[in-house]
């Protein structure tokens, strides 16, 4: 090894290795097709060492990266000897993935004197606005998962810089906008490349063993971090429940119990009491679970904390098999992956704030407010998909108020601007704006939601996976509920709107009109 690590050239490492994948991101989102990807970013890169450890990640989705290592690791169980030029795809969200929207490639990195063994692995995930299934957008209220779409397990999208055009054409044949989905495969593999070259100049740079030996002392690095983080919070059981409003299918609340111990340093999150896996499409993958609970830490480590899998050394997670958190096949997990996993984030911060009461903010709005909208455009004489998450209201903080009109938690998306929308889609915004008065009251309020009003010009089907449509987001400490979310729908012609459910399917005509308006934030603290 030519520089052995110190403070100084950590910290230098670790900014590389995330430039790494800052870099694959940017190419990402430049280069895809789909308004969903290229507008929202609505993607993520990742790099891992060669035994699949994340070494480091950029600032994207948290509901992606942290269930990204899963992916990594069904990868090289089913790869017995990867060699240069591999790409392995998949989407199972029992086989490492999240919901079948979400396609992960995993990419081997190989040095140039050694072209049997990988030194690193690249991935990227991205979320495709149509992978076919019951409804456009792979976002139905489906009751298993053979409904939501086309089901990817651990395989060559690539051998030895072959592309399988073969596995290409069948995916394409089963979505209803091919064109798309081979555009943002492209735009994944282009970041693929990008990440195995930036990779390899590091090498080139440095040499081999001063940059792994770099990433190993980071990994070590965040869990000793970690440890101190929680060691400096008090010992003790702390235990909350929160509610799904309904899974879909089904009109009972569904409850997410979490009992989270702190003891010394280590931190144990155990879901025992959580209501069991659902008829409906609400059922989390453990590597969702799990990536919703490492969110959270990271919230409380800071930035100065590296964002690798060192972090989670000294956190267990505890989720009996078959629950609504830790789901069997085929359940349908479509929206598990978007709002179950903002529910658990609500009751983990729960639990936290009996012992953090200083430093944990008031529930969120709790939704990603998905919108999946599909059908056939007359004018461009082509079928389209779109998809897209809305913001709502943040939570009161201890410091301040909570923010309005933004995307919370597990999702780091950007809003999808009307142009965009307007410009490739058979739709109109008629209406965008906050929410006023949704914020729950207190000492520092909660943030605003907001109100999206969409006109269909050509007839669709539309799919909402929505929450806080029955159950407000919570406020701490005196702080007041953020106001539930609402969704209706104006047909053509009609002189009143109709209410319709938080999760649901159903077609729209030419001129109705869609309007949801998302939750606020719960308040923090009683008004003085």
């Amino acid at each position: 090894m030519d520089s052995p690590p110190d403070p100084v050239s950590l910290e230098i490492f670790r900014h590389l290795f995330a430039a790494v994948a800052e870099e694959m991101g940017v190419t990402l989102g430049r280069t895809a097709y789909s308004p969903n990807i290229k507008e929202r970013r609505d993607y993520s890169c990742a790099l891992f060492d060669q035994h699949g450890q994340m070494i480091a990640q950029a600032a994207h989705i948290p509901v992606h990266l942290g269930a990204m290592p899963a992916s990594v690791q069904a990868a090289l169980k089913a790869v017995p000897r990867w060699r240069p030029g591999d790409v392995i795809i998949l989407n199972d969200p029992f086989l490492g993935g999240t919901h079948l929207p979400d396609i992960t490639l995993v990419s081997p990195v190989f040095h140039p004197d050694d072209p049997e063994r990988p030194v690193y692995f690249v991935a990227s995930r991205a979320h495709h606005a149509d992978v076919g299934g019951m409804a456009p957008g792979s976002m139905a209220t489906a009751s298993e998962i053979y409904q939501e779409g086309i089901i990817i397990p651990p395989i060559y999208l690539a051998e030895a810089e072959q592309l399988r055009h073969d596995l290409v054409d069948l995916i394409c044949r089963n979505v209803r906008t091919p064109e798309e989905r081979r555009g943002d495969l492209d735009a994944q593999l282009a970041a693929h490349r990008v990440g195995e070259a930036r990779v390899l100049e590091l090498v080139d740079r440095y040499g081999l063993a001063t940059v792994q030996a770099h990433a190993e002392a980071l990994l070590d690095y965040a869990e000793r971090l970690t440890r101190a983080r929680i060691r400096e919070m008090p010992d003790g059981v702390y235990r909350f429940t929160d509610y799904m409003d309904d899974d879909g299918r089904t009109d009972e609340p569904v409850p997410i119990v979490v009992t989270v111990t702190i003891a010394k340093d280590e931190m144990t999150v155990d879901f025992t009491g959580t209501a069991e896996q659902r008829p409906g499409p609400i059922n989390c993958p453990l590597a969702v679970t799990e990536s919703a609970m490492l969110y959270v830490i990271h919230c409380l480590l800071g930035e100065d904390v590296p964002a690798n899998a060192g972090v989670s050394r000294p956190i267990h997670v505890l989720a009996p098999e078959g629950s609504l958190v830790n789901a069997r096949p085929p359940a349908a997990v479509a929206g598990g992956n978007v709002e179950t996993s903002q529910r658990i984030v609500d009751a983990i911060l729960g639990a936290l704030a009996q012992a953090l009461p200083e430093r944990i903010p008031a529930a969120s709005q709790g939704t990603m407010n998905n919108l999946a909208v599909g059908g056939f455009d007359p004018e461009r004489g082509q079928p389209f998909a779109y998809y897209e998450t809305l913001g709502g209201g943040g939570g009161g903080r201890p410091s301040g108020p909570g923010f309005s009109g933004r995307h919370s938690h597990m999702t780091n998306t950007l809003n999808t601007p009307v142009e965009a929308i307007e410009f490739v889609l058979p739709l109109r915004v008629r209406r965008y704006a906050l929410r006023e008065g949704s914020g729950g009251a207190g000492r520092h309020p909660g943030g605003e939601g907001v109100i999206r009003e969409i006109e269909f010009l050509a007839p669709a089907m539309v799919s909402l996976l929505t929450e806080r449509r029955r159950l407000a987001p919570y406020g701490l400490h005196g702080g007041q509920p953020g106001a539930r979310g609402r969704n209706r729908l104006r047909r053509a012609g009609a002189t009143q709107d109709e209410l319709l459910p938080g999760k649901t399917t159903f077609e729209v005509a030419a001129g109705d009109v869609l309007i949801v308006e998302t939750p606020g934030g719960g308040g923090w603290g009683e008004c003085l």
